[in-house]
């Protein structure tokens, strides 16, 4: 990955509670797909129980959390897309990768 691409990664992870709240994206992202191996559904379960628990972990506001998850996907590390009325969030793990090859 391009320099000026994961100075913007690194840009948006720098903020502390946008760090929290990707981590509990990610965390739940892979527990949903453990869930899904295990039962054969689809990976995150929505962008909507993110926000609930990203507010109650987090004590934020929806609006601090909402303009979080838009820096996220800004940055390229996670995609959020509707399905219905509901958005479905999925974190971006090449960027991952991007960034753990970059450290590693």
């Amino acid at each position: 990955m391009e320099s000026k691409r994961l100075a913007k990664v690194f840009k948006a992870l720098s903020n502390e509670r946008r760090l929290e709240l990707f981590r509990l994206i990610y965390d739940q992202c892979k527990l949903e797909e453990s869930r899904a191996t295990q039962d054969g559904k689809g990976c995150c379960e929505g962008i909507e129980k993110a926000f609930t628990m990203a507010c109650g972990c987090l004590n934020l506001s929806r609006s601090t959390i909402s303009h979080h998850f838009k820096e996220l996907q800004n940055a390229g590390l996670i995609t959020c897309t509707r399905q219905g009325q509901t958005y479905m969030c999925q974190v971006n793990e090449d960027y991952v990768d991007a960034v753990r090859s970059f450290l590693g």
